[in-house]
């Protein structure tokens, strides 16, 4: 990280993508991504919540936090297509370096050129965009860019070939398509284009081949970046080559995060919703029990030390503790194998800890569920809400101490059903009526 901030080119400090990062240094991800949250923390890097087009990969909107995502709908021109915002895949998490550390040229993006605003400022870090000979795969779908400062009217003149155009403008994400067929036009055609901030995506004009002249106003209080691109095998081929980011989902599953930033992360009327999250239940079996039989101090001990165990696995499979309930844990995980391989783990050190103890006082009962849910702010902390939660800690309470339960949600994961595979473990399904819940739900005892 030192090595990057000292050496490292003005474009590859801003917007880091941390797993991207990890990759190429070899460094373990999850570490990775705890040194750049408390870098963050400590003012080396900022720390950007950027709202994605899922289409083309586009920056849609910038934030400082979760707090200021707050429209029902994102709308991407270049795509032509609307979109609700997730926090799956729709918000990357990124760090660029402070200006107090180092000065970029992306902390004045309106003095970029139009190569390295699209490459620094209206891609997001999950396009795998070529490091070397860059504008030279742009020009090979980019035939004319211009720099309108603001309030200011320019002409681009140029031949439209008979292909698909778009005039695509990337600081207003303002668009204009162009299907340009039938036999060349005689005289020049011209067309005008104004440029503000309430009309992104205009219909779609049919014209020649042949001479054009276009007028572009800039109505913004910002200078413009007008580009006329063909939609040709180049620009798929660079939007069609992603990489792995740090999803806002990941993060919010992530025990650094939580531990560092706590409850800054949304505002209490917030909602933002999560296609798949995996969610954990654990409970102490008989806890009341252990409480009389060794005396308040020695449980609280064992509870306490059971605590700590519990979320040091959480931890290490690259899940976080939302919260405890009394013996109970609640924890997320971002995809269903880490959390089943947590709940293993889990089980085995109990069963250790029991051993080194001479007892069976710690028996933990786990249940795991997988679906969608909504992120809230409940308590002062960042919570989750829906009937995935419910049923997660419905599972949970139906479970033995000797068994896993998990819902077929979880097992039908392929890197899950894998990592049963891989034990030798064969689960026993049931089909089971859940309170509050209309119909029955598939459960398997994993032992």
């Amino acid at each position: 990280m030192e090595r990057l901030v000292l050496d490292g080119p003005d474009w590859a400090l801003n917007r880091i993508n941390a797993p991207a990062f990890a990759a190429r240094e070899g460094l373990d991800e999850e570490q990775t991504i705890a040194g750049f949250l408390r870098a963050a923390r400590l003012g080396l890097f900022d720390m950007s919540w950027n709202i994605l087009c899922p289409g083309c990969g586009g920056v849609l909107d910038v934030n400082t936090s979760l707090k200021t995502v707050d429209r029902s709908i994102y709308t991407c021109a270049l795509c032509a297509a609307g979109y609700e915002p997730t926090l799956d895949e729709m918000v990357e998490v990124t760090f660029t370096v402070s200006p107090r550390i180092r000065h970029i040229a992306a902390h004045s993006p309106h003095e970029l050129t139009p190569y390295e605003y699209f490459r620094q400022i209206y891609w997001g870090s999950g396009v795998d965009l070529p490091e070397e000979n860059f504008e030279a795969k742009v020009d090979e779908f980019v035939i004319e860019s211009l720099e309108v400062p603001a309030g200011e009217k320019a002409v681009i003149s140029l031949t439209l070939p008979e292909a698909f155009v778009i005039v695509f403008e990337p600081v207003t994400h303002a668009a204009q398509f162009i299907d340009v067929k039938g036999e060349p036009a005689r005289e020049k055609q011209a067309l005008t284009l104004i440029i503000d901030r309430g009309h992104r995506q205009h219909e779609t004009l049919t014209m020649q081949p042949g001479s054009l002249r276009i007028s572009v106003e800039n109505h913004t209080d910002v200078r413009t970046l007008p580009s006329i691109c063909i939609a040709n095998d180049a620009l798929h081929d660079l939007l069609g080559k992603r990489r792995p980011f740090l999803t806002a989902k990941r993060l919010l599953s992530n025990q650094t995060f939580r531990d560092v930033y706590r409850a800054e992360t949304l505002d209490v009327d917030q909602r933002l919703k999560i296609t798949s999250l995996t969610f954990l239940f654990t409970d102490l079996r008989g806890s009341t029990e252990l409480y009389d039989r060794v005396g308040d101090l020695a449980a609280f001990d064992l509870v306490r030390t059971h605590f700590g165990l519990l979320e040091e696995i959480v931890a290490a499979e690259a899940g976080a503790v939302v919260k405890t309930i009394g013996d109970a844990v609640m924890a997320t995980f971002e995809t269903p194998d880490r959390a089943l391989a947590a709940a293993m783990r889990m089980r085995e050190a109990m069963n250790r800890l029991n051993e080194e103890r001479g007892s069976e006082d710690l028996q933990l009962k786990i249940g795991i569920h997988e679906g969608p849910c909504i992120a809230v702010s409940l308590n002062e902390r960042q919570d989750y809400f829906g009937q995935t939660v419910n049923i997660a800690s419905r599972v949970q309470h139906l479970a033995t101490s000797r068994e896993i339960f998990a819902t077929s949600a979880v097992l039908g994961n392929a890197l899950a059903a894998d990592l049963i595979r891989s034990r030798g473990l064969a689960p026993t399904q049931h089909e089971i009526a859940l309170r509050g819940i209309a119909s029955e739900v598939s459960i398997f005892a994993i032992p």
